[in-house]
């Protein structure tokens, strides 16, 4: 096991992680990240820049996708996890919700919820206080418990797929773009429910997301990638304002005007960045 020095203060620590999908295709390349207890972050970037892998990485879900960690380490919660299997991660405190929604959709919004406590250990009392706990975060939810999650309208199971996860007690959670699809007032609602989980139940939440402007909005730090690589960052408030990040990313040139989309996509960015 390779030994290092950490930060107690970081409950996530990726240190120069390159990440290959059968044995030939490297989608990361040499990936740092740190992600301090407590607080929200985010990362960052276009289609296909490693966001999403990166997730893969830290939860354990690499090897159904023939992927696998060639390089580097992933430390979660001071223990060398690399490399190991969702469910353990799972048991060690990082949960992850998938991108897309993916319920249980013949069953119903009650069970789907209590699906996610199966690995836990504690009595039922416990378990059925967490369940009214997502209740109250989600009060939405409570109105339809017994609806097949599968009639449930895409906030609704954005919702049941974060309250799933939270059912398994996690220390970290990673939420892979939440708002995708979504309404801009479900992404508000979505997002204002990400705070107050993190504020009200002390859980670190690491999200990827495109919607950079709220991702921003609600993180404290932020992470931007590029190509399989950290390419930026620094605390959001900073990022906010950073002319590249403007106009790459939030669509707003320098004259003050927003770009169309195919104009973002096709922005050189500058040679720092690379």
């Amino acid at each position: 096991m390779t030994t290092a020095t950490h930060c107690v203060e970081n409950i996530l620590e990726i240190n120069n992680i390159e990440v290959v999908y059968n044995d030939i295709i490297q989608v990361l390349r040499g990936v740092s990240l740190h992600v301090a207890r407590g607080g929200i972050f985010a990362l960052l970037g276009t289609n296909g820049a490693g966001k999403t892998t990166t997730l893969r990485a830290v939860s354990g879900l690499l090897k159904p996708e023939n992927g696998f960690i060639r390089q580097g380490r992933i430390f979660f919660n001071g223990k060398d996890l690399t490399n190991q299997l969702g469910t353990r991660m799972v048991n060690q405190g990082a949960v992850m919700v998938p991108e897309g929604r993916r319920v249980f959709k013949h069953l119903t919004v009650d069970e789907n919820i209590r699906v996610g406590a199966i690995t836990r250990k504690e009595g039922a009392r416990q378990i059925r206080e967490d369940l009214k706990l997502m209740y109250d975060h989600f009060p939405r939810l409570s109105k339809i418990t017994n609806r097949l999650a599968g009639y449930c309208s895409g906030g609704e199971q954005q919702m049941i797929a974060i309250a799933r996860a939270l059912m398994a007690a996690p220390k970290m959670l990673m939420l892979d773009e939440p708002s995708l699809g979504l309404s801009p007032l479900l992404v508000k609602e979505i997002f204002e429910n990400i705070k107050k989980i993190n504020k009200e139940m002390q859980t670190t939440i690491l999200v990827v997301e495109q919607n950079a402007r709220m991702a921003l909005h609600v993180s404290s730090y932020a992470f931007i990638m590029e190509a399989g690589k950290i390419v930026l960052e620094g605390p959001s408030v900073v990022l906010q304002n950073n002319p590249d990040v403007k106009e790459f990313y939030l669509g707003i040139t320098r004259s003050g005007g927003r770009k169309s989309f195919k104009k973002v996509k096709s922005y050189k960015r500058r040679k720092r960045w690379m």
